[in-house]
């Protein structure tokens, strides 16, 4: 839980620190493109093109969020019943949900379009409708937020605290909906996921609460005092339904706590795969496909909420805000690094290390062969967005974000569906082996052995891409500030 917190505070600073300054560099290589030789066919490197139409969002859904009234809506919301604001809180966290899944298709979609080859451009539908529906999504789903916050809010400032302590007991009903259901590992892995991204949510919730009330109480410490139980008690209550829930639903699937050293090295993969030269996605897209946490919207409603409640006027608030904001550019290369130095551990330590440098098998075949024209992009060194949507991405690639289906199988190297019995195969039935030799491929999973004389072979390209040598030092840095442009 405190690693996949850790992921989702990456991805969420990196709207407010790197995505403003990688937007300016795309526009001024775009502004400085006449007085360069344009020596490829693109303009803007696909990473670039995404950058700046994230931050066209961002600028278009905060314009459009002032027509919002935060207080009329508040009072709006404090005028209702205490039960009916409690079956309007449980109805926003499914709409949430819904919202974060089809949301990241609408977000995917809108950068596929975006990015993909000439060629391969489609006449029915272009970049500007799907600019108009992702634009539309974020500024639903950041209005969605706002009333969840709103109700926190009015549930903090109510005199005897009952809608507070009613929203609070909302969350022990997940043991009950959650406890004495069958789960396979794979369907635990998906709930703990989901709740990291709703603590995670409920943290950024409290946070826009505590700064409105501050607000109103002209920024007094002594109001902060007032506060800060119940925001206490609110995350204590959180952690301690997620402890039970989880505690007994390991307990009656007998599930052994190991499962969860395998989450974190199934997120540790992610993310590895990611900072590699050749990824195929940005870091921040594999967090809201694996967990479902869309930071843009989030952040549009908090700078919303901090540019009403933060007066700034004058050099030495600018100043201050200055600093504010290279402090955060700090803690987030900071925490980008420590991540990156902690996923290399639990990758080594759960034998997952191979993986990331084989060279996956074509298809059988039988099998239907997957669209390899997609693999030109993947290999850019500039963090190509490519795939349809991008659960399902080409095989063909080493450093795509997908992984097998069951996560569990990831650390375990006794389940090998389809390499382990291509690469038994003799080589004359294999039509995708130029070797000669019999010997057959290593296991992928396993650490390769040492040299050997048939390394020097004709198979000496495809023994290369996984010997020893190629360690998790082999990851990108400069990925820490987003795909890499070159």
């Amino acid at each position: 839980m405190i690693f996949g917190f850790f992921l989702c505070l990456d991805a969420f600073l990196y709207v407010f620190t790197l995505l403003p300054l990688r937007v300016l560099l795309a526009l001024l290589h775009l502004l400085t493109l006449p007085c360069c030789s344009l020596g490829g066919s693109r303009l803007l490197q696909p990473a670039q093109v995404c950058d700046i139409l994230k931050g066209l969002i961002m600028v278009l859904c905060y314009s459009m969020m002032h027509y919002v009234d935060y207080s009329m809506m508040y009072h709006l919301i404090r005028g209702q019943s205490v039960i009916k604001l409690y079956i309007i809180y449980n109805m926003l966290e499914v709409a949430d949900r819904l919202f974060s899944s089809f949301g990241q298709d609408i977000l995917d979609a809108l950068y596929w379009t975006a990015t993909e080859p000439k060629e391969r451009k489609r006449d029915s539908i272009g970049v500007i409708p799907h600019f108009i529906m992702a634009v539309f999504y974020v500024f639903l789903h950041a209005i969605l937020i706002m009333v969840q916050a709103s109700t926190l809010n009015v549930a903090f400032n109510s005199h005897n605290k009952s809608l507070l302590t009613i929203m609070m007991s909302n969350n022990f009903v997940e043991i009950k909906g959650s406890v004495f259901k069958k789960f396979e590992k794979n369907n635990l892995f998906q709930m703990s996921n989901s709740d990291i991204k709703e603590r995670f949510t409920s943290y950024v919730l409290l946070l826009i609460v505590c700064l409105r009330n501050m607000e109103q109480f002209s920024w007094s410490p002594d109001h902060l005092w007032v506060l800060l139980p119940d925001v206490i008690m609110v995350i204590a209550s959180e952690i301690a339904v997620d402890v039970i829930k989880h505690a007994f639903i390991t307990k009656f699937n007998e599930i052994t706590a190991d499962v969860y050293s395998e989450y974190r090295a199934s997120l540790a993969f992610d993310l590895i795969s990611c900072r590699q030269k050749n990824a195929c996605t940005d870091y921040s897209d594999s967090v809201a496909r694996r967990m479902g946490f869309i930071p843009l919207p989030l952040a549009v409603l908090l700078i919303r909420v901090v540019m009403s409640s933060v007066n700034v006027q004058g050099a030495l608030s600018c100043s201050c805000v200055f600093l504010f904001y290279m402090g955060m550019v700090t803690l987030k290369v900071l925490n980008s690094i420590v991540l990156l130095g902690k996923s290399c551990v639990y990758v080594k330590r759960a034998n997952m290390e191979d993986k990331l440098f084989e060279k996956p098998p074509t298809a059988a075949p039988g099998k239907t062969p997957s669209r390899t024209s997609k693999t030109s992009r993947c290999t850019a060194p500039s963090g190509d967005l490519s795939g349809d949507p991008w659960s399902e991405r080409s095989p063909s690639t080493p450093s795509c974000t997908s992984i097998p289906p069951s996560v569990t199988t990831q650390p375990t190297p006794t389940v090998i569906p389809t390499p382990q019995a291509e690469t038994m195969a003799p080589p004359a039935t294999s039509p995708t082996r130029p070797s000669t030799s019999p010997e057959p491929d290593p296991d992928p999973l396993t650490p390769s052995p040492p040299a050997t004389p048939e390394r020097d072979g004709t198979e000496g390209t495809e023994l290369k891409h996984r010997t020893p040598k190629n360690d998790l030092l082999d990851v990108d840095r400069f990925t820490i500030c987003g795909n890499r442009i070159d």
